[in-house]
């Protein structure tokens, strides 16, 4: 497996690809300051991608880089998964490609995760949820049931969503937001219960 990042959130990859007895690790990173990430030697990204026969995933915990970085490499390459062994996962989820879950993760019964997605340390994923793809569920993040959350969206840590709401495409909620209403694209929402604050122009 490639890694293509070597940040913090890499470090918490390799150590689950560790874990799930992966035998081949490599880091990529574009900085030429970067020399090793953990124990393994970080090298530049290949020119010749169409010669890349490993998996990747994009270690950056940056959804917008992320999707910047899948999008330039879509074409050329396929994308693995990285998934605890002490995660929880029901086997009547579906779980895309390229995404990454933590340790004590739960994604509940017929949840779907898009591509591209970080579900990390210890939060929670309630039935029937949709999350598209480029996602980010903070540690002990909880969505309740039936819970729709847009592409690019990151959910702070210990934020918390009631059941049946919607999230839109790339907003972001506060740590420890409790979300009671729908929320639109592009808001940026915090506090309890959670209140729009700004909506970014495009």
């Amino acid at each position: 497996m490639i890694l293509y990042g070597a940040s913090g959130h890499g470090k918490v990859i390799i150590e689950i690809l560790e874990n799930m007895n992966e035998s081949s690790i490599t880091v990529w990173d574009d900085d030429v300051n970067k020399e090793y990430l953990l124990n393994y030697k970080i090298i530049r990204p290949l020119k010749n991608l169409i010669e890349i026969k490993d998996k990747i995933i994009v270690s950056i915990g940056v959804n917008e880089i992320r999707k910047k970085i899948v999008t330039f490499l879509n074409d050329y390459v396929s994308f693995g998964n990285a998934i605890h062994p002490d995660s929880f996962i029901s086997k009547r989820a579906k779980i895309e490609e390229g995404t990454v879950i933590m340790a004590g993760a739960v994604v509940n019964v017929d949840c779907t995760i898009g591509k591209h997605c970080i579900i990390n340390t210890s939060a929670s994923i309630d039935h029937d949820c949709m999350l598209g793809d480029f996602v980010h569920i903070s540690p002990n993040a909880t969505l309740s049931g039936d819970v729709r959350v847009g592409e690019g969206t990151h959910i702070g840590s210990g934020a918390t969503s009631i059941q049946g709401i919607r999230i839109g495409k790339w907003c972001t909620i506060g740590a420890g937001a409790v979300i009671i209403k729908d929320i639109p694209d592009y808001s940026t929402a915090v506090g309890n219960p959670a209140k729009i604050i700004k909506v970014k122009n495009f």
